[in-house]
């Protein structure tokens, strides 16, 4: 699965964290800087138009501005848009289920990691499930607060 990531005006915002590895183990297919609110900048919608529509999923801050722009972006271009709920984040953390239940009205799955990565198996027989639900167990309490503070909203 290809990994694209955008920096949102690294110039006069900053990197993006470091945590995320883009420059050490991920090695996104592209990391682009830009200033547009969107991801669907030139160089990432020219990737992803060369197959056609495809699946995407999408984690980023600011749920109400960047997320929903390249969501809505991307169902416009005929993608089918996963938002992962305990992915995204906003400054103002009231923004957050309102942007989840606009980008969900207009067509994207809005789910959680979790539900994600099961839908991506499928099968509970596949060599990798062992792994994931290793992961799932690790990262267990983290997207449990996150998964909490969203539904108090």
């Amino acid at each position: 699965m290809p990994i694209y990531a955008t920096t949102q005006n690294r110039a006069r915002l900053g990197p993006t964290c470091a945590e995320l590895g883009l420059d050490t183990s991920i090695h996104p297919a592209a990391h682009v800087d830009k200033t547009a609110f969107s991801m669907c900048v030139p160089e990432i919608a020219a990737a992803l138009a060369e197959g056609g529509p495809c699946e995407a999923v999408i984690v980023g801050i600011e749920a109400h501005i960047c997320v929903t722009q390249t969501t809505l972006d991307l169902l416009a271009r005929g993608h089918k848009v996963y938002v992962l709920a305990d992915g995204v984040s906003s400054c103002n953390k009231e923004e957050v289920p309102i942007a989840l239940r606009r980008l969900a009205r207009e067509g994207a799955v809005v789910t959680t990691s979790e539900g994600f990565l099961y839908e991506c198996m499928g099968d509970a027989g596949i060599a990798e499930f062992k792994a994931m639900a290793g992961l799932v167990k690790e990262s267990k309490e983290g997207t449990r607060e996150v998964l909490q503070t969203l539904c108090k909203m």
